[in-house]
């Protein structure tokens, strides 16, 4: 039995070795969830980046976006790491995305723990620049004729660690969404929310697609199903792709960056919706 798995294990490797875009350092991952032609719009993920560099100031990753021609590009969180203290090349990154398509992000728990000198850092240099920062905010845009309504979730720093432990987690419901922004716009309702365990709750809300990273995939995937949360959960609901609840879409990124990834490449995502 053990034989059987590591060979299933190596067969995986292999075959991951010829898909599309191997010689890069990240995969890129394509999702078409919509039938539309004329009026597709394209979006690019970028989550969970943390301290990992793909070139000088994340020039191969910003050329990689700009070759996928986003309509927008959305960072879901985790774009630094808590202990970060030099933002240099988080400031080259945000410019060079602005400089492709309009940039929407949201905080991660990494953001919402940095120090309090470099988070203030980091919001200016998003003040600074092109791309919309949503702390629990919503912004209308239009895109290619249709209207879009786009909301960014920033929960408490509880949901995700409490005391210094991983048990007894803050909650998150669909009343504490509606208290923050109302019931979902009539437009076309697109959520970044950093978390995806709390994806029956965007559902329940009535988010159309909501855009997730966090869970960096599971770290060890093992025929397709992801290992541990960074809660310390074995075998978490919600860790990389495409999750179907009722109406609305779950779009979850195994991430760019974390310090723990088996049979898990890197991945930046690209959505036509």
């Amino acid at each position: 039995m053990i034989f059987l798995v590591i060979a299933a294990l190596l067969l995986t490797a292999v075959l991951g070795f010829f898909v599309r875009d191997n010689f890069l350092p990240f995969s890129v991952r394509h999702e078409s969830l919509t039938d539309r032609t004329e009026d597709r719009i394209r979006i690019v993920q970028i989550s969970d980046l943390h301290k990992r560099r793909y070139g000088a100031d994340n020039k191969l990753l910003c050329e990689r976006t700009a070759a996928e021609e986003p309509d927008l590009i959305f960072i879901t969180g985790d774009l630094v790491s808590r202990t970060e203290k030099d933002l240099t090349a988080i400031r080259a990154t945000i410019d060079k995305l602005c400089g492709i398509a309009p940039v929407y992000m949201i905080f991660g728990n990494h953001e919402q723990s940095l120090a309090k000198k470099v988070q203030t850092e980091l919001i200016d240099i998003v003040l600074h620049s092109e791309a919309i920062l949503l702390r629990n905010e919503r912004f209308s845009d239009e895109v290619k004729g249709r209207e879009l309504m786009i909301y960014g979730i920033e929960p408490s720093y509880a949901t995700y660690i409490k005391y210094g432990k991983y048990k007894d987690l803050d909650d998150l419901t669909a009343d504490d969404m509606r208290k923050l922004f109302g019931v979902p716009s009539e437009k076309e309702t697109l959520l970044l929310a950093h978390n995806p365990l709390f994806a029956d709750v965007y559902a329940e809300w009535g988010a159309d697609f909501t855009f997730c990273g966090h869970v960096h995939g599971g770290g060890v995937r093992i025929f397709g199903r992801g290992m541990l949360s960074p809660e310390r959960k074995f075998f978490p609901a919600y860790a990389k792709g495409v999750y179907r609840k009722g109406k609305s879409s779950i779009l979850v990124s195994a991430g760019l960056g974390g310090k723990i990834r088996l049979f898990n490449r890197p991945e930046m995502v690209v959505y036509d919706i």
